[in-house]
């Protein structure tokens, strides 16, 4: 066969055109990823990041529960029609510590990735208890029980060494140990808006 078919080896075999494309996809994902587990812009946090407090643990806890990733994403691309709604674009060293990862990629809702003090504790209150009461139009339902669900705290710590121990997060034997105390008598109302208000501060 001349230099010129051996291409058709890969047209006329279904078998071997599998095998090409799956080898070429793998040898391209190879190319484009691993150069990102050796960069610091990737797997190191930015300057300025903190590990969340043991109620803003318990807040991003509820908030994957209640299903918020389903209508709001937190991640910003680096487009203007979304850097001048949302602000300054996502970068990959705020959510080193993210396990797993809140980015999302459905906006029913707005992105809230950096939403933290763009609000009032108060306005975060009254909009999850009821949000037609602060934005008439919104579709977002209602989570009352928030409000009278009640933290216990007893996994809280467990919580927090988990971070540390597998995913390199700074906390400090004192914040484990007092994890459960800090967030014991809060609702999950409180909880959930400590964590959104805690979002989006690192990058300036």
């Amino acid at each position: 066969m001349s230099n010129n078919n051996r291409h058709e080896i890969f047209e006329k075999s279904v078998p071997m055109l599998v095998v090409g494309i799956i080898f070429a996809i793998s040898l391209g994902g190879l190319v484009e990823i691993t150069p990102l587990f050796f960069q610091k812009q990737t797997t190191e946090p930015v300057e300025g990041l903190k590990p969340y407090t043991a109620l803003q643990m318990e807040g991003r806890d509820i908030f994957i529960r209640e299903g918020c990733t389903v209508c709001h994403s937190q991640m910003i691309r680096p487009f203007r029609a979304e850097t001048e709604r949302y602000g300054h674009y996502s970068v990959a060293g705020e959510s080193v510590w993210e396990h797993p990862f809140l980015w999302g990629s459905k906006r029913t809702g707005p992105d809230l990735a950096r939403v933290g003090g763009r609000y009032s504790d108060d306005w975060h209150r009254a909009h999850l208890i009821n949000p037609r009461d602060v934005v008439p139009e919104s579709n977002m339902p209602a989570f009352p029980w928030l409000d009278t669900n009640v933290l216990t705290g007893e996994l809280t710590g467990k919580k927090l060494a988990l971070f540390r121990d597998h995913f390199g997060v700074p906390y400090t034997d004192a914040d484990i140990q007092g994890a459960g105390e800090a967030v014991k008598g809060k609702t999950e109302l409180d909880a959930l808006v400590a964590y959104l208000q805690s979002l989006g501060h690192a990058l300036k």
